[in-house]
């Protein structure tokens, strides 16, 4: 029964709405595929046991977002041993609530991760090349590659996000949300490509694989809810609002969750990753099977609402 409640809960709160095209497109996908090369091609897969891949990446991050005009800052700690970094960069007036964007760079096990989550970082170093490129930003927008996203370290205070969350909340820093950019690259137009939580879910959201979700929990206030709105209002691709309880499994699957810990409002925005995705962490997550079209529509709805006042 409580599933069924959810379900019906969901369909009324998450309906999908037809999505309306954007502005003249300003991401460019050359430069979204030249980080996901620059990501995938360490000697070793960018996990927790290999950190000179990991830093090799941390370093790529840093210098990119040095070249998009931001103030990028090292945020380190101590994990077993060793040091791990999360990389940061600042747009806009160094005063005032800010936004935060943020991927995390590290992958699960022995793979390339261009999916899970080279796309999402991809994503996030365009945003920052975007953001340098405005004369003025209406608020401060902080854009944040995480290391430790993925097992063991998920679900711990280990995670970069959780230890940049952490941070935030005892500086007593205003944040208007948090976006967590999350396995966006990969796509698929046939039919009974996509899966569910909850099997019932295909009635609402239908079985394509070729649309990008904004994912939040119920009680996660106006940010949530106006930033779905927004962003399904501009994009030029399909959006589909996901909206459900928190214990439902794929709503907390990545870094948002650390900032609903600290009381701030978060959305993960995906492809929905391994629910559609069946090469989410296999050594099959190649470059080759992104789609860099819509990894670049992507960017640009959400450079259209980070732009809004």
């Amino acid at each position: 029964m409580k599933r069924l409640v959810t379900l019906a809960l969901l369909c009324i709160v998450a309906a999908p709405a037809m999505a309306q095209p954007s502005a003249a497109a300003e991401a460019d996908t050359a430069q979204l595929r030249r980080h996901i090369v620059a990501l995938t091609s360490t000697p070793e897969p960018r996990n927790y046991l290999h950190l000179a891949s990991l830093n090799q990446a941390a370093d790529y991050i840093k210098a990119e977002l040095a070249a998009a005009g931001a103030r990028p800052i090292e945020q380190t700690y101590t994990v077993e041993g060793r040091e791990y970094r999360n990389i940061l960069g600042s747009f806009g007036p160094a005063d005032g609530p800010r936004l935060i964007l943020g991927a995390h760079y590290d992958v699960y096990g022995e793979q390339p991760g261009a999916d899970d989550n080279g796309s999402g970082v991809a994503a996030l170093l365009e945003v920052a090349r975007l953001l340098g490129r405005q004369p003025a930003l209406p608020y401060r927008v902080d854009v944040v590659a995480y290391t430790l996203e993925e097992p063991p370290f998920f679900r711990t205070k280990n995670m970069g996000s959780y230890v940049h969350a952490k941070a935030l909340h005892e500086a007593g820093v205003a944040v208007r949300g948090m976006v967590a950019l999350e396995t966006l690259g990969y796509y698929d137009d046939r039919k009974h490509t996509q899966d569910y939580p909850l099997a019932p879910l295909k009635w609402v959201y239908g079985n394509r694989g070729n649309y990008v979700t904004v994912a939040q929990k119920f009680g996660n206030g106006q940010f949530g809810r106006q930033f779905a709105r927004r962003f399904r209002a501009v994009a030029a691709l399909p959006v589909k609002r996901f909206k459900a309880p928190a214990w439902l499994p794929g709503i907390d699957f990545s870094d948002h969750l650390n900032y609903w810990h600290f009381g701030y409002p978060a959305v993960l925005l995906t492809d929905t990753a391994f629910y559609r995705n069946k090469h989410y962490h296999q050594p099959t997550d190649t470059l080759d099977r992104l789609d860099m079209r819509r990894l670049g529509l992507t960017v640009d709805a959400l450079m259209a609402v980070v732009l809004e006042r």
